[in-house]
């Protein structure tokens, strides 16, 4: 009643209109103690006779250390949506920096964990794969050309497409990032390109052979406009269903949408670029920069090839019933290997800095998390100096709370040096482990180890921090704690189960002060008067104070001697209408019990949660496992239902888009392969270079042990649209020297060596431009391994299919459709 001001409107004096302010607003301690609350006889009862005014403090619910030296205050700085880190990062340091000039004495600034670090090094690693497959891939066309203008010709598609690219990544806001950039191969940019060169050149040589002597710019030109023209249909169809083939990951939602549609995009817009290139720009080039007398005779290294390409064609056509027969079987045999394969969301990126979630004994107070955070933080320094670079710890909720905990819950972020400096460990996984046999010592607390990015993405989709949560539904809290803790207890015997726990559901210590309506009713007294007295122990808030923009909160509280001792409070006295003054414990049972340490809801269902880390093993095998023995031995009652969350969802997600997805998109591959082949056979036979590339897919992650992902998925679908272009290339050139008039035997034999050399050069520089990916060892590679690993495997098979499988399909099945004996000799 003592604390507020009033407008009272406007005053009219002498032609003026004031505005009326009335002031009351107390400002300081002073003259809180000095309000007046009563009088008696006309002498003033003030706040000041009956309690004591000082500045406090909230309830502390959160705490900070750092270190391993004690307390400390933590700014957490959150991106708006939209925003570009890297340039929000640094406008962040130059205000940091602005600060440090501004702190009191004594008062130190540091940053102890900038996100773009990360990001930085994995552009390093993204740049460094980039550069090493473009130089690999330049190589390996001097090499197979012979020629360095027709590898300088072929060469000038990468900056181009790159260009092109940029181009489109800037219009649809899409930054350089891993997974931008983390699919670019300059061997699929470049096919389109080898293809068109490589016919030019082999058409000018043959034309200068055939007059001996140097031909005439029009000559030059009319030769390759017409060699442009024989391959523009298939390079124009195959890089169009390369492009095509993306499409499935464009329809992927939610996280996993985010994640890899940029991928996809970049590569889009590079395979388009590359296209105009192939199509417009390669045949200007071919006309002005290839040698005016190009030699008809073939490198050293092609002459070895095609002699050895001619006698293992010959086997291949002899024994074509046991090829055919040998390719089925491996098919076969690929399915099952891809059933066992095991299957997860992404790779784990290791992020160069690791959390520890930390969950003690529910009720454990604030002070006590401090300290045995200290401990744990100085201990962790002192064992690892050479590998953590800063240790700090993040107990229950902050003032402002983004990230509302309770007391028992802690986060250890531990930010890492370079692994160059490293000592006791060689990966980040192995450096884990060894973390979690010295932090194991600590009694009283169970750990489970991430990272950060990955706990906060895990928390924003899933509402887990682990790879694993175990969503249990229903509405008896002791069901849901016992089904919780069934759960638990099976995980720890499940293969590749780590970090295994639950939310505390339980345990937390209540003082529960319970109204005895008897004794309130004989007092003359209602059970807001003794629940007062329970309100006052936290505070009861009576106003507010301003300082300045600064607001504070005005509230009553009991004496700390009063708050901190169950006994005390018992012995506080209230007054009564019927006269006595009463301790509470007259009034009212104060007891000492537990209750409830934490209730969850979602979708207004009462919810409890199990969840873990898999290590050692791929998650969908695992959840499999884990779900049929749930279903087998653990009993739920009606009402109570699961649900699996964790990256695990997003797996599934993914999956059930690309079962719907990927077939329709193969369908429409078919129908171009139609429509550029015009004979449902020969597009038959060129689609089966699909399923054979995915073998050895299946087998390049079969051989390195790596599980299928979305990652490992991308490269499939890229993969699919590699398989069938040196595959329209060489069956349109087959049907052209048979249009010619050439016998079946001489036709694929001679179109076999016309194409030996663009096969082979698209085939190696496709898996060429993908090696850095599939063998780095820098951060992020783990990402960009799967899809690499792939590529290269599949690249592999479907040269073999395009080289040697395909002309033995064409036979075949030429041979059945006109019913005419073919005796390959």
């Amino acid at each position: 009643e003592n604390n507020r001001n009033v407008g009272g409107g406007q005053i009219t004096a002498s032609g003026d209109a004031l505005l009326l302010h009335g002031i009351g607003r107390l400002t300081n301690p002073d003259e809180i103690a000095n309000v007046v609350i009563t009088s008696h006889d006309g002498v003033p009862v003030r706040i000041r006779d009956v309690a004591v005014v000082r500045t406090g403090h909230e309830i502390r619910r959160g705490a900070v250390t750092s270190g391993g030296q004690g307390e400390a205050v933590l700014g957490l700085a959150f991106m708006l949506m939209g925003e570009n880190s890297k340039e929000v990062t640094q406008r962040l340091k130059q205000r940091v920096d602005e600060i440090r000039g501004a702190l009191p004495e004594g008062v130190v600034i540091e940053v102890v964990y900038d996100r773009t670090e990360l990001v930085d090094h994995v552009i390093d690693t993204v740049k460094h794969n980039l550069l090493l497959g473009a130089i690999l891939v330049i190589v390996i066309l001097f090499l197979l050309f012979g020629s360095l203008r027709a590898g300088l010709v072929i060469a000038l598609t990468i900056p181009l497409a790159m260009v092109l690219a940029a181009l489109g990544m800037k219009e649809f806001a899409i930054a350089a990032s891993l997974l931008s950039l983390g699919a670019i191969d300059f061997g699929i940019i470049v096919d389109g390109s080898v293809v068109m060169a490589e016919n030019n050149m082999r058409r000018l040589a043959e034309r200068v052979h055939a007059l001996g002597r140097a031909l005439t710019r029009s000559e030059r030109a009319a030769v390759v406009l017409e060699s442009a023209g024989e391959v523009a249909r298939p390079v124009f169809f195959g890089v169009v269903i390369i492009t095509l083939v993306l499409v499935p990951i464009l329809t992927l939602e939610r996280i996993e949408g985010k994640m890899f549609q940029p991928m996809a995009l970049t590569l889009i817009f590079a395979l388009f670029g590359a296209l105009l290139i192939a199509l417009f720009l390669t045949p200007m080039l071919s006309l002005w920069i290839l040698p005016q007398r190009p030699s008809v005779r073939e490198s050293v290294l092609m002459r070895w090839l095609l002699a050895t390409y001619e006698r293992l064609l010959e086997r291949v056509l002899r024994f074509r019933r046991i090829v055919i027969l040998s390719i089925g079987v491996l098919i076969a045999a690929t399915v099952i290997l891809a059933s066992r394969l095991g299957s997860e969301f992404v790779p784990r990126l290791s992020e160069g800095a690791i959390v520890l979630n930390v969950v003690r004994l529910a009720g454990i107070s604030i002070e006590q998390s401090v300290t045995y955070n200290t401990v744990m933080e100085r201990f962790l320094l002192d064992s690892f100096p050479n590998e953590i670079a800063h240790v700090w710890s993040r107990t229950g909720t902050a003032e402002i709370a983004t990230d509302p905990m309770g007391t028992e819950l802690t986060d250890v972020f531990i930010t890492l040096k370079p692994r160059k400096d490293w000592r006791v460990a060689r990966s980040q996984s192995e450096l884990v482990r060894k973390i979690e046999a010295v932090v194991s010592d600590f009694p009283g607390q169970t750990v489970a180890y991430t990272q950060p990015i990955e706990m906060r993405v895990n928390e924003m989709v899933a509402g887990v921090r682990t790879d694993l949560g175990i969503k249990v539904y229903g509405d008896d809290f002791n069901e849901l704690l016992r089904i919780s803790n069934d759960i638990q207890r099976l995980l720890t015997t499940v293969k590749g189960a780590e970090d295994i726990s639950g939310e505390q559901l339980t345990g937390q210590p209540i003082l529960r002060v319970r109204v005895d309506r008897d004794a309130i009713a004989r007092m003359g007294i209602p059970a807001d008067r003794v629940l007062e007295m329970v309100d006052a122990v936290g505070g009861i808030a009576v106003g507010e104070i301003q300082e300045g923009e600064r607001r504070f909160p005005l509230v009553v509280r009991l004496p700390d001697r009063l708050r901190g001792d169950p006994d005390a409070l018992s012995a506080v006295l209230i007054p009564t209408d019927a006269g006595p003054v009463l301790p509470l414990s007259r009034l009212a049972s104060v007891e000492e019990t537990d209750g409830p340490a934490t209730i969850t809801r979602e979708w207004a269902r009462r919810r409890t949660l199990a969840q873990c880390n898999i290590r050692g093993r791929d998650m969908g095998s695992f959840v499999r496992e884990v779900r049929r023995r749930i279903q087998e031995e653990i009993s739920m009652p009606p009402g109570y239902t699961l649900e699996f969350g964790g990256q695990f969802e997003q797996l599934e997600r993914a999956q059930a888009r690309f079962r719907v997805v990927v077939p329709l998109t193969l369908l429409l591959v078919f129908f171009l392969l139609y429509l550029s082949l015009r004979r449902i056979g020969d597009a038959l036979i060129v689609f089966t270079g699909i399923p054979l590339a995915a073998v050895g897919g299946v087998l390049a992650l079969w051989l390195r042990g790596l599980p299928f992902s979305v990652s490992a998925a991308v490269g499939f679908i890229a993969l699919s649209g590699i398989a069938v272009l040196n595959g329209q290339v060489l069956v349109s050139t087959i049907r052209r020297l048979l249009s010619e008039g050439k016998e079946m035997s001489a036709a694929v034999r001679a179109a076999g060596r016309l194409r030996l050399r663009p096969v082979l050069a698209t085939a190696i520089t496709d898996a060429a431009g993908f090696l850095p990916m599939a063998v780095s060892i820098g951060v992020g590679a783990e990402v960009q391994r799967p899809l690499a690993t792939v590529v290269i495997g599949g690249v592999l098979t479907s040269t073999l299919l395009t080289l040697f499988v395909l002309p033995l399909l064409f036979v075949f099945f030429e041979r059945r459709l006109s019913d005419s004996e073919i005796t390959m000799r």
